[in-house]
């Protein structure tokens, strides 16, 4: 059924069942109308980000978001001074080859 929601808690159970040998994919797809490539995603993020798993992604760490403008901003700098540095270098060639 398209466009189903569900909570953290019957995926980390269903996942749970899966893992703990409770139950197998085929039973869990059957009773709960899961198609087992949905099981397999949810075990995936169980696997990878362990108890943060189906928490809410859209919360960035702020001092992440911080640190990203700063090097951004950084980005910017180094590149007008190698903006400035190569129009320099330019200059300083053309007067040097017209001696």
């Amino acid at each position: 059924m398209p466009g189903r929601t569900h909570s953290r808690e019957f995926k980390l159970d269903i996942v749970n069942q899966v893992d703990g040998g409770q139950k197998t994919t085929a039973q869990l797809c059957r009773e709960h109308a899961l198609s087992p490539s949905l099981i397999h995603r949810w075990r995936k993020e169980v696997e990878v980000r362990g108890e943060m798993a189906f928490t809410d992604q859209a919360k960035p760490d702020q001092s992440l978001e911080q640190r990203i403008a700063e090097l951004e901003r950084f980005c910017g700098q180094l590149s007008l001074e190698n903006t400035i540095l190569k129009k320099s270098l330019a200059t300083y060639r053309s007067k040097q080859g017209t001696k």
